[in-house]
């Protein structure tokens, strides 16, 4: 069992910045590749980043693409998501997810491949 706390969240002006952790608890950090997601009011959830398990392969979407960085912190058992030049469309409740991977280098990108989620962080964005 894992459990996943994010802290981090708030509110920022457009063109601000951010920065997301994660905490994860457990002695098996390593065999997860982590994920952010987040959900706007009245929209589907949606991957913001994901991590494989050995840190070194990301995945991001074309619409937070070089302006999210997403990586991880073994010794916090953690990840974090920087996030710069925020819109207000980046508003939602942001969640860190964890999938028990098989292997080192693999980023899934999507939700239904994660086994763990936490309770979220609200990030809003004003203009």
């Amino acid at each position: 069992q894992v459990q996943l706390v994010e802290s981090g969240g708030g509110l920022v002006q457009a063109g601000g910045s951010l920065r997301l952790s994660c905490t994860a608890s457990g002695p098996t950090f390593s065999d997860y590749a982590m994920g952010w997601f987040r959900r706007a009011p009245g929209k589907e959830r949606e991957i913001v980043a994901a991590i494989s398990r050995n840190g070194v392969f990301v995945y991001y979407p074309d619409s937070v693409k070089g302006r999210v960085a997403i990586s991880r912190d073994s010794a916090k058992n953690g990840v974090n998501l920087q996030m710069n030049s925020l819109k207000p469309e980046d508003t939602a409740t942001y969640f860190c997810a964890a999938d028990r991977a098989t292997t080192m280098y693999y980023v899934p990108s999507s939700a239904d491949s994660y086994d763990y989620w936490g309770q979220g962080t609200q990030v809003t964005v004003s203009s």
